[in-house]
């Protein structure tokens, strides 16, 4: 007899295969840089300054000596807290919420480093992106947490209307067993031909009662 296999732990690879996974983290890598873009852009339009791709992917423009520096810096705190939107949407689960966002971050160093040729030496730099990971970690963890901990409701019906249903549901089933006890009785009462029929018939004539021929009276 081969021995029995054990189910898989839950938040396994059978949860979120890879290939699930990867397509997860290209969507949110999208979206982030998509939300980024619209933003600067936004703000350039805004100061009156030209928009190149430098704005988004290069760390020398993020400067704290500029203004424009410090208003890309805000851009991209307001970036974060967009994404954890996407990372309510694409992930729902706290747990899994930190290695995203980890991610995500660690694929924009690796993106920066190739458009710059050269691995970021900006001191703010790497303070924004730790800044903007811990801000996109715990809110999307808090944010997750709350969706989790949301009433379930069936058919729309809430936690609340569930138990006033269930009273409801109580009286109805309480009336329909009374209705069912009801019928059985005037069935019962409407077998034959005895004091039964005639209850009926005067229940239902008004007050008219069914002579019945007495034995006594057939056998003379």
């Amino acid at each position: 007899m081969p021995p029995r296999r054990r189910a898989p732990r839950e938040g396994s690879r059978t949860d979120l295969p890879p290939l699930k996974i990867v397509r997860k983290i290209l969507l949110l890598q999208v979206a982030y840089y998509v939300t980024a873009t619209a933003l600067i852009l936004f703000t350039t339009v805004v100061y009156g300054t030209p928009f190149s791709l430098d704005l988004v992917f290069s760390w020398n423009a993020l400067r704290g000596d500029t203004t424009i520096g410090w208003m890309l810096g805000l851009v991209w705190l307001l970036t974060s807290g967009i994404g954890v939107i996407f990372l309510l949407l694409l992930v729902a689960r706290s747990k899994l919420i930190p290695d995203f966002a980890l991610t995500l971050h660690f694929l924009h160093l690796i993106a920066t480093t190739l458009y710059t040729h050269s691995v970021p030496a900006n001191w703010l730099w790497w303070g924004l992106q730790g800044a903007s990971a811990a801000f996109m970690t715990f809110l999307g963890i808090w944010a997750c947490r709350w969706r989790e901990l949301q009433p379930i409701s069936f058919g729309g019906i809430g936690g609340g209307s569930s138990s006033g249903g269930g009273t409801s549901a109580g009286a109805s089933g309480g009336s329909e067993a009374q209705s069912g006890a009801g019928g059985e009785e005037s069935f019962s009462l409407s077998r034959g031909r005895g004091r039964g029929r005639g209850l009926r018939d005067s229940s239902s004539a008004g007050d008219e009662y069914e002579m019945v021929e007495m034995k006594g009276d057939a056998a003379v």
